[in-house]
């Protein structure tokens, strides 16, 4: 058996009530998440469920477009997405590795491809 640890979380945020700042859905801090790494994502609903799991050459630019681009998985569940997980990890290899794990394991409700668990 393979053992894969997780890594911690570099940055997270959380969507705020009623933000008077600029916000995407409710999320008001998207400058924390770096513009230029790479790494994995992955977006939780109020009950801290797993909903989906990215990753991105670029993090910050691949994550908003989660929240604005017509053809993504969660974009009828855009609301449902309470906080943002982020994890900066360069090595592609490692990414692919991370997100197919994390799918799996955290039976993401909103992933379609990688899935190897049954779904509800």
């Amino acid at each position: 058996m393979i053992n894969i640890t997780i890594p911690t979380p570099d940055v997270t945020i959380t969507k705020k009530v009623n933000p008077q700042e600029s916000n995407i859905y409710g999320f008001t801090e998207f400058h924390l998440i770096t513009r230029e790494l790479g790494g994995i994502f992955m977006f939780y609903n109020d009950k801290d469920e797993l909903l989906f799991v990215g990753k991105a050459r670029k993090l910050r630019p691949r994550i908003k477009k989660h929240f604005e681009d017509a053809v993504s998985p969660i974009r009828m569940h855009r609301d449902e997405v309470t906080k943002i997980e982020v994890c900066i990890v360069e090595d592609p290899v490692h990414r692919e590795i991370y997100e197919t794990y994390i799918i799996n394991e955290g039976k993401a409700k909103y992933n379609e491809d990688k899935v190897f668990f049954k779904q509800a």
